[in-house]
């Protein structure tokens, strides 16, 4: 799984990168979505990366479920 994970990281990177990049070119709201999918991503992949994150997703979870 941890390709997975370091799969969403690279996504996240390019995603941020072209957001950055495309700012110049397209449309604010174009690029401000691609950065903040690239963040979103990144922060997720790293989240997940971490050792002991299953614990702190299985707490997160139950906080909002019950």
């Amino acid at each position: 799984m941890g390709f997975y994970y370091l799969l969403l990281l690279f996504i996240g990177v390019v995603l941020l990168g072209v957001g950055v990049l495309k700012g110049f070119f397209v449309t604010v709201k174009k690029a401000m979505l691609l950065f903040v999918t690239g963040f979103v991503f990144i922060l997720t992949s790293l989240l997940l990366l971490t050792p002991g994150s299953s614990d702190v997703i299985s707490k997160l979870l139950t906080f909002l479920f019950y």
